[in-house]
């Protein structure tokens, strides 16, 4: 008997040996994430309705990219659209040292061509919750997209305690395909895309699909039983606390998050660590992330809705539904209650509130520079150019070169050749533009101008809104900027005031965020440090909106860029050049 417990004592003592041999080998191999993914058109019922979709490895959303603070990702990209050529950017990571792998298609690499395959390769250099999206046309629209979970270093915490994460992306859904779409934004007359037909949690919504019950339809277009629209189930452990990394990837569409009869803590914004707060609605723009931890502590004897809502434009679009499920009890049942379709859409006054309520956690604080370099005002505005509906800055639209800019940068091409060498204007006709009116006259002019910024200076950004061309309409913007994050210092309503508003910044504990909304009728004011050598985009998140002129380009230190893969290249003024 003693031999025998002898014997199982040491085959466990080998089990467990081998078991820390792996652990400390998948270890060190983890260092490098490899990833291979195939991008290519399959048909999706996403929201019960079939249409062509974008995909990776069959999948929308896309497979989630799990790594540790320091890994180097490898992520091998083929394109199998055939027609359409396609380029993912790596939304929040801010590609120090390697600005070509941004994936950003005009700004820092020719698109990948139909049939190519391209690698990128970065460091994710801080813990978070991140996401990766096309960058080519509106390609997101069609569901390329996904979510980056990044773990702090071995041995290090973080400033909040949970049992379990869970990531979960919202998109808005459109059945008409991006073609369609991209046609009636530069049509004459314009076509407007519309508001969505559906909101998606975690790539699965509902559509009603009697609204489109004629003869004509085919059959099996919309299947309300098909198992791809069954709702997304959140199944919790009662007494557990959860950290849902909530990330918005709407091309349209600001939202509300909920969570019945669940309070929300916020912890965490774009990757870093926010002072703790609670909240009932979660307001979240395109291109944001959030981590929000909750607690299983209500009746586990029923379920729980999860709902997603339009806010800031008046809805058309029914609430996004998932369902939260206390294990082990009916995991799929639908709650015995209504889904709310709550808050109110055109209240900003609360979303404003959550968006000052955004402060640095006191323990992580990174304090800005109190002073800066260079201010640049940004005024957002819709226009026209020769009859033709776009967006705005300065009454300057941006439109895309055909060389990329970092490219063109750093091979000394033809600079006059490739993109305008004058900048876009800093400023605006800040004394006589009346921001709560239609502009007198709506006309602009369309430029491929860049900011070039002097490396390692410190530049605000001042965000402005105004009227669109229609009468007492402001909308809100979520801007997103490349390569960096920002401090936050301020928002406010009205007309920025240099004189006044500017004694008004929080200098001592700004959130950085790499996703910032600005509210209709009112400013967001941003300090960064051009301290990334390269060339990063910085544009409104909404789809139609970039593809329509609102974004700009900033360049620093592009010479202390190393060299460029050839990889890169093939398009514009580099179509000599090698590529593999």
């Amino acid at each position: 008997m003693v031999e025998i417990l002898a014997y199982r004592s040491l085959v466990k003592l080998l089990v467990l040996c081998h078991f820390i041999s792996l652990v400390a080998i998948s270890t060190v191999e983890a260092r490098i994430r490899h990833y291979r993914w195939e991008v290519k058109y399959e048909y999706k019922s996403p929201d019960c309705f079939k249409k062509l979709a974008i995909t990776i490895n069959g999948e929308t959303p896309g497979p989630k990219i799990l790594a540790q603070q320091g890994d180097t990702i490898v992520a091998e990209l083929k394109n199998s659209l055939l027609t359409e050529n396609v380029a993912i950017h790596w939304h929040g990571i801010r590609q120090i040292g390697t600005p070509w792998s941004d994936g950003t298609e005009g700004v820092t690499q020719c698109p990948i061509f139909p049939g190519d395959t391209f690698i990128y390769k970065f460091v994710v250099d801080r813990a978070g919750s991140y996401l990766y999206h096309a960058h080519y046309g509106i390609q997101r629209e069609a569901g390329l997209y996904g979510s980056i979970t990044v773990s702090v270093p071995n041995g290090e915490s973080e400033p909040f305690a949970y049992d379990h994460d869970r990531s979960i992306i919202l998109d808005d859904w459109f059945h008409k395909s991006t073609y369609e779409q991209a046609a009636g934004l530069s049509s004459i007359p314009f076509v407007w895309v519309g508001e969505p037909q559906s909101l998606l949690i975690n790539g699965r919504g509902r559509f009603n699909c009697s609204l489109l019950a004629t003869p004509s339809l085919e059959a099996g277009v919309c299947n309300a039983t098909n198992p791809e629209c069954s709702p997304y189930v959140l199944t919790v452990i009662p007494g557990k606390t959860y950290r849902l990394r909530i990330g918005s990837l709407t091309s349209l569409s600001a939202l509300s998050f909920q969570i019945e009869g669940h309070n929300m803590t916020v912890v965490e914004a774009d990757g870093h660590y926010v002072e703790p707060f609670q909240t009932k609605n979660l307001y979240i723009y395109s291109g944001e992330t959030y981590s929000v931890l909750i607690t299983a502590n209500q009746d586990p004897s029923r379920n729980y809705w999860v709902t997603t809502n339009v806010v800031s434009r008046k809805p058309a679009t029914p609430t996004g539904l998932a369902i939260l499920n206390y294990y082990p009890k009916y995991f799929k049942k639908s709650p015995p209650t209504l889904p709310t379709t709550d808050p109110l859409w055109n209240d900003t006054a609360p979303r404003l509130a959550q968006s000052l309520a955004v402060k640095a956690h006191k323990s992580f604080i990174h304090s800005p520079p109190l002073t800066s370099d260079k201010v640049i005002v940004l005024l957002n505005t819709q226009n026209k150019i020769d009859g033709y509906y776009r967006w705005s800055l300065n009454n300057v639209s941006f439109s895309l070169p055909h060389t990329p800019y970092l490219i063109a940068l750093k091979e000394n091409l033809n600079l006059n050749h490739v993109f305008d060498q004058t900048p876009p204007p800093e400023n605006y006709d800040f004394k006589n533009y009346d921001i709560y009116a239609v502009a007198e006259n709506v006309n602009a002019t369309s430029s491929n101008g860049i900011y070039r910024l002097k490396f390692n200076t410190t530049v605000d950004i001042i965000l402005q809104n105004a009227n669109t061309m229609t009468v007492n309409n402001s909308e809100t913007h979520p801007w997103h900027l490349h390569g960096h994050d920002f401090w936050v210092l301020g928002y406010g309503t009205g007309k920025f005031d240099m004189m006044k508003d500017v004694g008004k910044y929080n200098l001592v504990n700004p959130i950085m965020k790499n996703t910032v909304p600005v509210h209709p009728y009112g400013w967001t004011a941003l300090r960064f440090r051009a301290d990334n050598p390269g060339v990063w985009a910085f544009h409104c998140h909404l789809e139609s909106h970039f593809y329509m002129g609102m974004g700009v380009v900033f360049e620093a230190g592009v010479e202390k860029v190393g060299k460029l893969p050839s990889s890169v290249m093939g398009c514009g003024e580099t179509k000599g050049f090698h590529r593999p």
